[in-house]
């Protein structure tokens, strides 16, 4: 890691692009996340202690634990890092642009080409697989637990959770349309997996010997929560439409480029290492005070 955990925690931003959607989507989750910042402050939030010499203890024993190599903290955030590690110039040109109020588009959408739905379908995917690996690393359990992830998937809270909704709705449902979960790894073989630069970042993260047997672990690990997608889509009767009508509290655009809207989404907001970042916190916080 180029940086400690406490300066990343301490880095997250209170107000920008990623806050604004991830806040956006409360409608799925009301009151669920809560945009914790700042490394002592996560550790009063987590544990209400207000004691600073044992939140001193706390966080020292939590940067102890992620400092340790033979833990899977480290991973866990590389893989929550590396699925948004796209092309943040866009994004920036437009908080430079507004922060604050709402942020019109309608000129940035035309600077970005969505991708084919092939490469849509990886990503999506592909950020699931992320998911499932890095809770193994963080629970200590082995990297293939497909079924203690989902058993725990019912369990999910806060920007846990924040982060599955924004899975659902922002790289399913507005790219892909309705039928995102029927469509993900439909016609993709080893070849197209080999060919995705995030795949080729993270590909020796995830379990199976090759392309082939890496591939049969993402389909293992979509075809896990199809169910728990479906359920969510339909109790809250999610539809790009209704994701995008929420959207627009804070930034204006066409309803007809959802598919440009997507590709944006995709480059200018990193809403898996921002909530990423905070359930590692927590999962440490909440370790170092038990071992103490």
């Amino acid at each position: 890691m180029s940086k400690p955990i406490q300066q990343l925690v301490d880095e997250l931003p209170s107000s920008n692009l990623t806050v604004s959607m991830l806040k956006a989507l409360d409608f799925v989750a009301p009151g669920e996340w809560q945009n914790t910042i700042g490394f002592v402050n996560t550790i009063k939030t987590v544990t209400g202690e207000d004691d600073e010499d044992l939140i001193q203890q706390i966080g020292e024993r939590a940067i102890y634990l992620f400092n340790d190599r033979s833990q899977g903290y480290q991973t866990a955030l590389w893989l929550y890092q590396t699925v948004d590690s796209t092309d943040k110039a866009l994004g920036a040109a437009v908080l430079a642009n507004k922060i604050g109020g709402s942020i019109p588009l309608l000129g940035f959408l035309n600077s970005v080409t969505p991708k084919a739905e092939k490469a849509q379908t990886i990503d999506l995917t592909l950020k699931l697989v992320a998911e499932v690996v890095a809770f193994c690393q963080i629970n200590g359990i082995p990297g293939d637990s497909i079924g203690d992830f989902v058993a725990s998937l019912g369990e999910y809270s806060g920007e846990s959770l924040i982060r599955m909704v924004a899975l659902v709705c922002v790289d399913g449902l507005i790219p892909l349309g309705p039928n995102f979960i029927n469509k993900a790894l439909n016609g993709i073989n080893p070849q197209d997996l080999a060919q995705n630069s995030t795949y080729q970042s993270m590909k020796d993260s995830i379990p199976g010997h090759n392309d082939a047997g890496k591939l049969d672990f993402i389909g293992e690990s979509f075809d896990s929560v199809k169910g728990w997608m479906s359920n969510l889509v339909t109790s809250h009767n999610l539809t790009p439409q209704t994701i995008t009508g929420n959207l627009q509290n804070f930034m204006q655009f066409s309803e007809d480029k959802l598919d440009y809207l997507g590709a944006f989404l995709d480059v200018a907001t990193n809403y898996y290492e921002h909530t990423g970042t905070q359930t590692l916190a927590r999962r440490l916080i909440e370790r170092a005070v038990a071992e103490i």
